[in-house]
C-alpha cells in the first residue's frame, strides 16, 4: 500500500510541477517575445490560466495525500486522540464523496459546453490539426479540454481521499 501511496504522491507532484513551469515558461517565452519581437504567441495568454487550473487540481490531491492541506485544530485538539481519528476517518470519507461529486459535476460542465472554442487557443489547434494530419488536435482549441480539469480534479481528490481513508481505517487497527 505505501508503494502506491508513494506511486500517486509523485505523480500529482509531478503534474503540479510540470503544469507550473509550463505556465512559468510560456509566460517568460510570452513576456520576452512582446519586449523583442513586440508580438505575443498567439496562445501565450489564455494557456497559462487553463494550465494553472490543472496545476492546482494536481497540487491539491498531492497537498492531501501528505496530509499537508489547510485545518482548522481548535476543536480537534481538545479531543483524545481515538476521537480525533474517528473525526479525521469521517473526513476523509466525506472528502471521497466530495471528489465523486466534483468529478461528476466536471463532466457535466465540460459535456454541455465544451465544442465551445477558446478564442485565443482555436488557430493554433487548427493550425496543428493541419499541419500534422490529426484532427483531434482541434481539441486543444475547445474549451471542453480545460473545462475537463475539474473532473481530473475530482478523480485526483476521490483517490488521494482513498488512500488517506484506508491508512486511517489500517492505523486504527
Amino acid at each position: 500500500m505505501q508503494s502506491i501511496h508513494r506511486f500517486f504522491e509523485r505523480l500529482f507532484a509531478l503534474g503540479a510541477g510540470l503544469s507550473m513551469a509550463l505556465v512559468f515558461g510560456i509566460i517568460f517565452i510570452n513576456s520576452l517575445r512582446r519586449y523583442t519581437v513586440g508580438k505575443s504567441l498567439e496562445w501565450g495568454e489564455e494557456l497559462p490560466i487553463y494550465l494553472t487550473v490543472y496545476g492546482v487540481m494536481f497540487g491539491i490531491g498531492f497537498a492531501y495525500l501528505q496530509n499537508r492541506h489547510i485545518r482548522f485544530t481548535i476543536v480537534t485538539d481538545l479531543l483524545s486522540d481515538r476521537l480525533r481519528r474517528m473525526l479525521y476517518t469521517a473526513g476523509d470519507g466525506a472528502v471521497v464523496l466530495i471528489g465523486i461529486s466534483l468529478t461528476w459535476s466536471g463532466i457535466v460542465f465540460a459535456g454541455r459546453r465544451g465544442d465551445v472554442e477558446a478564442s485565443g487557443l482555436i488557430g493554433s489547434a487548427k493550425a496543428m490539426a493541419e499541419a500534422s494530419g490529426i484532427e483531434g488536435l482541434v481539441l486543444l482549441g475547445q474549451m471542453g479540454t480545460y473545462q475537463s480539469a475539474i473532473a481530473v480534479g475530482g478523480i485526483i481528490l476521490t483517490i488521494a481521499a482513498l488512500l488517506r481513508l484506508w491508512t486511517q481505517i489500517r492505523e486504527a487497527k
